[in-house]
C-alpha cells in the first residue's frame, strides 16, 4: 500500500514537470506566472486527496484488525489463550448475556459496560439498570429489655415496672438492615423517563425465624413502584409502594427515594414526631415555574389500629363491632386488619424559593365498621384528617440545616413514628378517632466533608375518648381504667392498663465516611437516644417509664 502511495507521488512530479517546462519557456508577463499557480494548487489539492484516501484505507484495516480481535475475544473463554493480546484501551470482560464461559472485548473509557458497572450503572437494550443499597453490622444496646432488633417501639415496646423487663438491659447485634436496591430507566423520547424501582431488606419476621444459630430472617418489600414522568409538562404519575405523600422531601415533591428529608438515624423506627408511612397507592404531581412550586394528590392504603380497653371495644349488650379480621388469603392470619371502605386521600403543595423549603399538606380519612345484632345491623363510617407543614432551611449553606414538621388532627396516628391508636369505638359503635398532634425539629450539621453530626427532638400526643355503660369504662384514657399494679413487679397487667399519653425523646448521633471513592463509601457512626413514655391517670398511682438507647453502625455502600 506505501509502494503504491511513492508510485502515485512521483507520477505526480513527472507531471508537473512536463508541465512547468513550456511555462517557463514562456514565463514572460504576469498572467503566464499566475496560471502557474493555479495548476500548482491543483496538483497539491490533488496530493492531499490521495493521501487522505491513504489514510483512510489505513484506518478501515486497523478496524478490520479490532474486529478479528473481538471476535477472538468473544469466543468460549477455553479459546482465548495465551497468544491473545488484549488490544491497549480495552478489557476484557463476562459479556452481559451471562453465558457460560464467554467474554467480551470493551473500550475502557467512561461509557464502557465496565466502567459502568464500577458505578453500579449499566445498559441492558435500552434500559438503564442502576444498582443501590448498602451492608450494615449494628449493635443495639438498650436500659429497658423490648425484645426488639434494629427498630425499635417507642410506645407499648418500653416496659412498665410491673414487668421483669423493665430492670433488664437489652444487647444485641444485627445486620438485619442490610439493604439492596435496583432502578430501571428507560427513555422513549427525550422528555419522557419511564422508571421502575424496588428495594427491601432484611427486617421481617416469620413465625419461624428465631436468633438460636442460623439467624435466619424473611427478605421484606420496603418500595416497589413504577413512574411516568414528563420533564417537558413538569408531571409524573405513580403506582406502587413507597413514600406517603406525608413524608418531607429535600426539594419539591419528587419520586425519587433518595429525595426524601428522611432522619440520618441508625435506628430503623427513626425518631417519634417524624411522620411517614411507607405504603402502596398512585400518585400524581405537577410543577409550575421552573419547580419553583408543586402540588401532589395522591391515594394510598387505609389502615386504622383501634384501642379496644379491659372491657372489650364496645359493650356486648348493645351489638358486635366488626372493626378489624385476622389476615385472609395473602395476609399473615396472626395479623388483625381493620375494615376499609375508601383509601387515604392525601394533597401536598411544596414551594422552593431562593432560600429554603417549605411544605404544607392535608389528609382526609374514613374509618369504617359494622356493627350487628342477631339478624341486623348497621354499617358506620366516620371522616375525619388533620393538615400539617413542614420546612428545611439552610441556616449555613452546605455547614448547617434546621427542619421542623408537625401534623395534627383525628385518626391520624399511624402516620407517627410511636404508631399510638388511631380511634376507639364510640358509645353508638361507630369508629371515634382520637386526636393526636406530631411533630419534630433538627439540625444537621456537615463540618467536614466526610462527617455528619445531628440531632433531633420530637413528641406525638394523642388524646383521651371515653365513655361508661353500666358501670364499666370504655375508649381510651379513662380515669377508671385500673393502673394499681403497673409499679409492682409481676403485678398482674389486668390491673395495670396505662394508656400512653405521649412520646418524647432526644436523640444525637453522627457519622463518617472513613473510605470514599469509585469503590464506593464505607461509614460508621454512633447514635445516643433518650426517651420518654407518660400515662394518663387512671385509679391507682400513675405509673412512668423510660428508655436509654446507645446504637453503633458500620456500613458498606458499594454503589455511592
Amino acid at each position: 500500500m506505501h509502494v503504491s502511495a511513492c508510485r502515485t507521488g512521483l507520477l505526480l512530479a513527472t507531471s508537473l514537470t512536463a508541465a512547468l517546462l513550456p511555462l517557463v519557456a514562456r514565463a514572460d508577463s504576469n498572467s503566464q506566472l499566475t496560471a502557474i499557480e493555479r495548476q500548482i494548487k491543483a496538483l497539491t489539492a490533488e496530493l492531499n486527496h490521495i493521501k487522505h484516501d491513504e489514510a483512510v484505507r489505513t484506518e478501515q484495516m486497523r478496524a478490520v484488525q479490532l474486529q478479528a480481535a473481538h471476535t477472538q475475544a468473544t469466543l468460549d473463554a477455553r479459546a482465548v489463550t495465551a497468544p491473545f493480546t488484549v488490544p491497549e484501551g480495552y478489557a476484557l470482560v463476562p459479556t452481559r448475556t451471562g453465558k457460560t464461559g464467554a467474554a467480551e472485548l470493551v473500550k475502557q473509557d467512561d461509557g464502557s459496560f465496565l466502567a459502568q458497572l464500577k458505578k453500579g450503572s449499566f445498559e441492558v437494550g435500552g434500559v438503564r439498570v442502576t444498582l443501590g443499597g448498602f451492608i450494615e453490622a449494628a449493635s443495639i444496646f438498650r436500659s429497658r429489655n423490648e425484645v426488639a432488633d434494629i427498630t425499635s417501639n417507642f410506645n407499648t415496646g418500653i416496659p412498665l415496672p410491673n414487668s421483669p423487663a423493665y430492670h433488664e438491659n437489652e444487647f444485641r447485634f444485627s445486620g438485619r438492615q442490610s439493604r439492596f436496591s435496583i432502578m430501571a430507566q428507560g427513555n422513549p423520547d427525550d422528555v419522557t423517563t419511564l422508571t421502575s424501582y424496588f428495594e427491601g431488606d432484611l427486617l421481617g419476621g416469620a413465625p419461624t425465624a428465631n436468633s438460636n444459630e442460623s439467624n435466619s430472617y424473611n427478605p421484606r418489600v420496603r418500595h416497589a413502584f413504577a413512574v411516568y414522568d414528563r420533564s417537558d409538562l413538569g408531571f409524573y404519575f405513580e403506582g406502587g409502594q413507597t413514600w406517603s405523600l406525608l413524608t418531607m422531601s429535600k426539594k419539591g415533591i419528587p419520586w425519587e427515594v433518595n429525595g426524601m428529608n428522611l432522619p440520618m438515624t441508625i435506628d430503623a423506627q427513626y425518631v417519634p414526631g417524624f411522620i411517614w408511612a411507607r405504603q402502596p397507592g398512585f400518585r400524581v404531581e405537577k410543577s409550575f415555574a421552573n419547580h419553583m412550586f408543586a402540588i401532589a394528590a395522591s391515594v394510598e392504603n387505609p389502615q386504622n389500629v383501634y384501642y379496644a380497653g379491659p372491657n372489650g371495644a364496645f359493650p356486648s349488650t348493645l351489638g358486635t363491632v366488626n372493626d378489624a379480621n385476622a389476615g385472609g388469603s395473602g395476609f399473615p392470619s396472626t395479623t388483625n386488619y381493620s375494615t376499609e371502605v375508601a383509601p387515604d386521600v392525601i394533597v401536598k403543595g411544596a414551594m422552593d424559593p431562593s432560600w429554603g423549603h417549605f411544605e404544607v399538606y392535608g389528609i382526609a380519612r374514613f374509618p369504617h365498621d359494622r356493627v350487628s345484632t342477631l339478624g341486623d345491623g348497621t354499617s358506620k363510617t366516620t371522616t375525619t384528617g388533620g393538615a400539617g407543614a413542614a420546612m428545611l432551611l439552610p441556616i449555613i449553606p452546605d455547614y448547617l440545616n434546621f427542619e421542623a414538621r408537625f401534623l395534627a388532627g383525628r385518626g391520624v396516628g399511624r402516620y407517627g413514628t410511636s404508631q399510638l391508636p388511631d380511634g376507639t369505638i364510640g358509645a353508638d359503635g361507630a369508629p371515634n378517632p382520637l386526636s393526636e398532634v406530631m411533630g419534630m425539629v433538627g439540625l444537621t450539621g456537615h463540618p467536614i466533608k466526610s462527617v455528619d453530626v445531628y440531632a433531633y427532638g420530637g413528641t406525638e400526643q394523642v388524646g383521651r375518648r371515653y365513655y361508661d355503660y353500666d358501670k364499666k369504662a370504655y375508649g381510651y384514657g379513662n380515669p377508671l381504667y385500673p393502673n394499681t399494679t403497673c409499679e409492682e413487679e409481676l403485678g398482674p397487667s389486668s390491673s395495670c392498663v396505662a394508656n400512653t399519653s405521649g412520646i418524647t425523646q432526644g436523640t444525637v448521633g453522627a457519622w463518617w465516611r472513613f473510605e470514599q471513592g469509585p469503590y464506593g463509601t464505607m461509614q460508621a457512626g454512633p447514635q445516643y437516644s433518650y426517651t420518654h413514655r407518660s400515662i394518663y391517670t387512671g385509679v391507682g398511682p400513675t405509673p412512668k417509664t423510660d428508655e436509654n438507647i446507645v446504637l453503633l453502625s458500620f456500613r458498606y455502600y458499594p454503589f455511592q
